[in-house]
């Protein structure tokens, strides 16, 4: 496993947390194909959907894990490292491993696997008394 939960929470900004998570997927391979239904029946598990439960009350159903980044919508569980057809086939221990799995929203998830930060959330910009009124002066 080349990249893990822990170390991604050491990182202090959601931007470094994406870029941690982004390169681990730069080169992009063809997901199943017509063996999609490996991955579904794994995905549709009691183990899967238990594990998922705890990796969402963990993460407290934050982006990436990041603190202040709720998700309002669909929490998706991201595997850090890439699942392949072998690991479901074997039943790997990477696939349930809460060190490879994170919180993430749709955006996120779309931005990670395309590497295009341009979908990524943005936090809200912090308003201030007359920041709209150029001309006044602040107090």
């Amino acid at each position: 496993m080349d990249r893990n939960y822990s170390t991604l929470i050491t990182f202090r900004t959601f931007e470094e947390r994406f870029e941690y998570l982004k390169e681990a997927n730069l080169i992009a391979s063809i997901k199943f194909g017509h063996r999609r239904f490996l991955n579904q029946s794994f995905y549709n598990s009691y183990e899967w959907r238990q594990t998922r439960n705890k990796v969402i009350l963990r993460d407290n159903g934050c982006d990436l894990a990041m603190p202040g980044y709720e998700i309002a919508g669909t929490i998706y569980v991201h595997h850090i490292n890439e699942v392949t057809e072998m690991d479901l086939l074997d039943n790997s221990e990477l696939l349930l491993d809460l060190e490879n799995l994170v919180c993430v929203s749709y955006d996120t998830h779309y931005a990670i696997t395309y590497g295009d930060s341009r979908a990524l959330p943005k936090m809200p910009t912090e308003r201030t008394k007359f920041d709209t009124c150029p001309w006044r002066i602040k107090k």
